[in-house]
């Protein structure tokens, strides 16, 4: 099984929106629809990658009425999870995409925040 185990969040962690969305998830929960907005990418595209994602065991959802919100995994489900997770977060803070995603999150966050005032 643990060949499987590996394979998986391999595969899951392979992909450059799925680890666009892991960035962005760090440290936070995020909707569907907010990710949708920051990607500029389909719900089905968001779902289908949150589902592999979870899959893997690099991600937690939880069930809040209709929303289902989405953060990293905290628990070792996937032996090969978590050590994933620790790379995929320290990598990549100096790419273009990862850089505009993050900025446009910030942006997000800043106004939701001022609303709250």
């Amino acid at each position: 099984m643990a060949l499987n185990d590996y394979e998986i969040v391999l595969k899951a962690a392979a992909d450059p929106a799925r680890v666009r969305i892991l960035k962005l998830l760090g440290g936070r929960e995020l909707c569907v629809y907010q990710l949708m907005e920051l990607l500029a990418l389909s719900q089905s595209t968001i779902s289908g990658h949150l589902s592999l994602l979870k899959k893997a065991g690099l991600v937690n959802d939880r069930r809040d009425g209709r929303w289902v919100h989405y953060s990293l995994c905290d628990k070792k489900r996937n032996q090969y999870a978590l050590p994933m997770l620790a790379l995929i977060l320290g990598w990549l803070d100096d790419d273009p995409k990862v850089r505009a995603d993050q900025r446009r999150l910030a942006s997000r966050t800043k106004k939701n925040d001022s609303r709250r005032d």
